[in-house]
């Protein structure tokens, strides 16, 4: 935990319209604790929404990085495959649902 951005909740209550202000700098959040173990996390709005469409990618694609890797060795070795683009994988990741 970085302690210039960790504090006791009591006291952020305090300081809320400071944090408010300065959590809109991107990258930057404030981890709130109690009894001195961290309880909640305040960032800005567009960040979390930012966190939350990351994590539906990776929900959506849980090999990604995976898949990433094997195209890049694809491309530098020169090896010609057709991959199927964003669109077809998303409509497959849709029929595979609606099949459940």
């Amino acid at each position: 935990m970085d302690t210039k951005t960790t504090l006791p909740i009591s006291q952020a209550r305090t300081k809320i319209f400071d944090i408010a202000k300065r959590v809109q700098i991107p990258g930057t959040h404030y981890t709130f604790t109690e009894k001195g173990k961290p309880t909640v996390v305040m960032m800005s709005a567009e960040e979390f929404e930012s966190w939350q469409e990351t994590f539906e990618v990776m929900k959506d694609f849980p090999d990604l990085d995976k898949d990433i890797a094997q195209v890049e060795r694809d491309r530098r070795s020169g090896k010609i495959k057709d991959y199927p683009t964003l669109e077809d994988v998303i409509k497959e990741r849709k029929r595979l649902r609606l099949r459940k």
